[in-house]
C-alpha cells in the first residue's frame, strides 16, 4: 500500500522509526524490536539506511520486508544518495522492488568526511526525481522545523523544501524537536509558501542526557529551558530520566494532536519499551 493513502483516510497517522545494527551479529536484536513493536499497530514503520549510508551489507530492505511480511505493517525504507552512484541507487531500488517494498523516504544523507563524493546526486530533490523515473514508488521526504544545519536561514531551507514538495512527495517527516511552538511557527511559514503536503512531527523521547546531547549536536534542535531543567534534575538517574523523557514526549504529542497535526513519528532508538509506554498513553487520542 502506498502511504499517501493513509493521509487521505486518517486524521492522525502514527508511525515508528527503527535502524539496522552497525554489526551483523546484532541483527537478531532488531528483529526482536520489530516483533515487540508489532502489536502496537502503528500505521507504518520506517527503517533507516544503515550506518554511513553505504550500499554494501545494508539491511534496510531486508528489515523492511520483514516488517511487511511478518507484521503485516507497511514499511518505509530510507534511502540516502549523496555518497552513492546511480548504479548503486539502481541496485537498492531493484532490491526494494524484489522485496515488495514500495515506500521510500528520499534523503540526501551525510557526507562522509575525507571521502570522494560521486557527482550523481547532490540533493534529496535529485534523488526524488530519479526514483520517479524508476518505478511506482511512493516517496516521502524530510523537513527541518529549526532549519537544516547547513542552511543559511530557515527561509532558504523552506525554499529547498518547496522544490521537494512540488515534485509530489506523499508526505514530509520532520527532524526531531522539543518545542512545539517552533513546529507551529514552521508550519505557518511553509503553508504560507504554498507547501500543502502532509507533515508528520518527528518526536524523540529523551531517555538519557548523553544521548540527547549527541543528537542535538548532530541535528541542531534547540533544547527549551523546561527540557534542560528536566535533564539537569534527572540526568544522573537513568530510570527517572527515561520516565521523565517519556512523559515529556507524551505531553508534546498530546498538544500536537490537539492542534491537528497530520501525523506523529516516534524515533524509537530501537527501544520498544519507550514506544509502548507512549502508545498506551496516547492510543485513544489517535482514534478520536
Amino acid at each position: 500500500m502506498n502511504l499517501s493513502k493513509l493521509f487521505k483516510n486518517k486524521k492522525t497517522v502514527y508511525s515508528f522509526e527503527i535502524f539496522p545494527p552497525k554489526k551483523d551479529g546484532a541483527i537478531d536484536t532488531v528483529y526482536d524490536t520489530i516483533e515487540a513493536l508489532g502489536d502496537l499497530n502503528p500505521d507504518y514503520i520506517s527503517v533507516t539506511y544503515g550506518a554511513g549510508g553505504g550500499v554494501r551489507g545494508n539491511k534496510t530492505a531486508e528489515l523492511a520486508q520483514a516488517i511487511k511480511s511478518k507484521l503485516k505493517i507497511e514499511p518505509l525504507a530510507h534511502l540516502t544518495c549523496v555518497n552513492s552512484t546511480k548504479e548503486e541507487v539502481d541496485s537498492v531500488l531493484e532490491n526494494l522492488k524484489a522485496q515488495n517494498v514500495n515506500n521510500i523516504l528520499a534523503l540526501r544523507g551525510d557526507i562522509v568526511p575525507d571521502s570522494k563524493v560521486p557527482d550523481d546526486f547532490r540533493h534529496a530533490s535529485d534523488l526524488i526525481k530519479y526514483i520517479k523515473k524508476c518505478g511506482d514508488f511512493d516517496i516521502a521526504a524530510a523537513c527541518y522545523p529549526e532549519k537544516h544545519l547547513e542552511a543559511k536561514s530557515l527561509d532558504e531551507d523552506i525554499a529547498y523544501l518547496k522544490e521537494k514538495a512540488d515534485l509530489g512527495v506523499s508526505h514530509l517527516i520532520s527532524q526531531l524537536f522539543f518545542d512545539n511552538n517552533n513546529f507551529y511557527a514552521f508550519m505557518d511559514k511553509i503553508r504560507q509558501k504554498g507547501i500543502n503536503t502532509p507533515v508528520v512531527a518527528g518526536i524523540m523521547p529523551i531517555t538519557s542526557a548523553a544521548q540527547i546531547e549527541k543528537m542535538v549536536n548532530m541535528c541542531g534542535a534547540k533544547i527549551p529551558d523546561c527540557c534542560r531543567k528536566m535533564i539537569e534534575k534527572y540526568g544522573d538517574n537513568p530510570i527517572a530520566m527515561r520516565d521523565a523523557g517519556i512523559i515529556y514526549a507524551t505531553n508534546q504529542i498530546m498538544d500536537l494532536v490537539a492542534n491537528g497535526v497530520d501525523g506523529i513519528h516516534i524515533y524509537t532508538m530501537n527501544n520498544p519499551y519507550v514506544a509502548r509506554k507512549i502508545t498506551l498513553s496516547i492510543g485513544s487520542l489517535l482514534n478520536d
